[in-house]
This record gives structure tokens, C-alpha cells and sequence, in this order.
């Protein structure tokens, strides 16, 4: 789920505002190099680059069980899908649950996890339902990553990216005195912002450093995935309204910065 961009040097290249914001933990409890990273390798944001094709249906269940989509539809996007597989196959997504590809799942940067969506390939007008389960894809102009199955169930498998409709149904309710992964629940949903994917590690570190140097109370984690190296900023208050000066605050030549919800 990811694009890689070449980086130079990043000293010195961070451009902030001093928002006067006081900024820390709602990171991932595990360690950076296990987190759950981002997206599928491609060469250049939104490109429709094709994943390397596994051997036709090889390990993939002819007709995996699609979760129940209850309620009325609250919200509808059109844009490009991608999907993913190996090599994230096996490692913990954002719910937590280790990611099996051929489970009718998907990634999303903001739906809340659990949702149940409907995807609608708008070329053959092939449909699936699937469960969010993880956070992606960080590629601009992609709006959704699906789960090998969930791909080869609506023709984006062959194609490696096709335009969709992304229908959302009612997301699982929840308590705002609830606690998810022993986080209390902040109304509107936890925000927190990432930025990358860097080739080098030590550009990540980098940057990293900077962004802890200007916030002195920020919560900053830089974290290794199958596609790079990551930089996530944690506020203190993860509304998405802190979340969203926090990103319009940082530029960085190269590396976009990404709004993800985090429950």
C-alpha cells in the first residue's frame, strides 16, 4: 500500500507553523518496526502501476464469506481502488486482527474500523462487501485498498487499480465512555497524521528528530514497514480538527503527509 519517494537530506527542509499545539501519545502500542505499515509500491502518486500477480486463485478460497452490511448507506465516494497481499499477509492490521487475504476485508485512511462497505467496480459493475480492517492506501487519488479476495470478487485483481464506488453503511456503535484497545473513545474518532514513505531510514530518524525538537511534548514514532520508513505525529487532543492543522503545518520535499483515523 505505499509510494517511495527518493529524499534528500531533511535537515533544515520542515517548514511549520507554531500552532501552539501540545502534542502527544495515541501511537500503536507495539514497536515501530512491527506497526502495521502503509501502502502498495508504486512509482509515482495516483500512477495505475499493476502489483506483481501471484499464480491464478494459488492459496485463495474460491468464494470467501462477505460480512453483513446493515442499515442505511451514510456516506459514498467514487475513486480508485487498489488491493494488497503479500507481503502483508500475516502481520496485524489497525483493528488489531492479523490481515488474511482472503478474507473480504479492506484498508481505509478514515472510514472507523469495522465499518461495512460496499465496492462496486464501475467498469464491469462487479460488487463486494467487505469489512475495514486496516488503514491505507497512502497513495493520492486511491480512496480504498481491498484484500486479494475482495479484488479478484470485483475484477480489480487483473487490472491492479479500477475505479469504484465506495458505499459505507452505519459504522459499529460505540460508547464514548468505551474504550478500544484500552484507549478511551474521543468522539468524532482518534486522528493522528503520517508522513512517507522514505527509501533511506535515516531520513525518517531525521525528520523524526526535527519534529521532536519543535514539539518538545509530542509523541513522534518513526516506524519500518515492507515499503519504507514512516513518521507518525500523535496529538495530544487527536480530534480531527487538531490532526488537520497539524498536517498543514508540515512540508517536506517529497513526502506527503497523510490525515489517518485511528479507531
Amino acid at each position: 500500500m505505499a509510494v517511495l519517494h527518493r529524499t534528500s537530506r531533511l535537515a533544515g527542509l520542515v517548514g511549520m507553523t507554531a500552532l501552539g499545539l501540545v502534542l502527544s501519545g495515541c501511537h500503536k502500542g507495539s514497536k515501530a518496526a512491527k506497526v502495521q505499515a502503509p501502502p502498495p509500491v508504486t512509482t509515482s502518486a495516483g500512477s495505475s502501476v499493476k502489483r506483481p500477480l501471484p499464480p491464478s486463485n494459488e492459496g485463495v478460497r474460491p468464494s470467501a464469506p462477505q460480512p453483513e452490511g446493515r442499515g442505511k448507506v451514510v456516506q459514498t465516494e467514487v475513486g480508485l481502488a487498489s488491493w494488497y497481499g503479500p507481503p502483508y499477509a500475516g502481520r496485524k492490521g489497525a483493528d488489531g486482527t492479523v490481515y488474511d487475504q482472503n478474507a473480504m476485508t479492506a484498508a481505509h485512511l478514515t472510514l472507523p474500523l469495522g465499518t461495512v462497505v460496499r465496492v462496486t467496480n464501475l467498469a464491469n459493475d462487479q460488487s463486494v462487501l467487505v469489512k475495514i480492517t486496516d488503514r491505507g492506501p497512502f497513495v493520492r487519488g486511491r480512496i480504498i485498498d481491498l484484500s486479494l479476495a475482495a479484488a479478484k470478487a470485483t475484477g480489480v485483481y487483473r487490472a491492479g487499480v479500477a475505479k469504484v464506488r465506495v458505499e459505507a453503511y452505519s459504522a459499529p456503535a460505540v460508547s464514548p465512555l468505551a474504550g478500544v484497545n484500552g484507549r478511551t473513545v474521543v468522539p468524532g474518532g482518534r486522528w493522528c497524521v503520517q508522513i512517507g514513505a522514505f527509501l533511506n531510514q535515516e531520513d525518517a530518524v531525521t525528520l523524526k528528530n526535527d519534529l521532536i525538537r519543535r514539539y518538545t511534548t509530542a509523541k513522534v514514532i518513526e516506524f519500518a514497514g515492507p515499503t519504507g520508513h514512516w513518521v507518525r505525529i500523535n496529538p495530544k487532543y487527536p480530534d480531527k480538527g487538531t490532526a488537520e492543522q497539524v498536517a498543514e503545518s508540515i512540508h517536506v520535499p517529497d513526502a506527503e503527509p497523510y490525515l489517518i483515523r485511528l479507531d
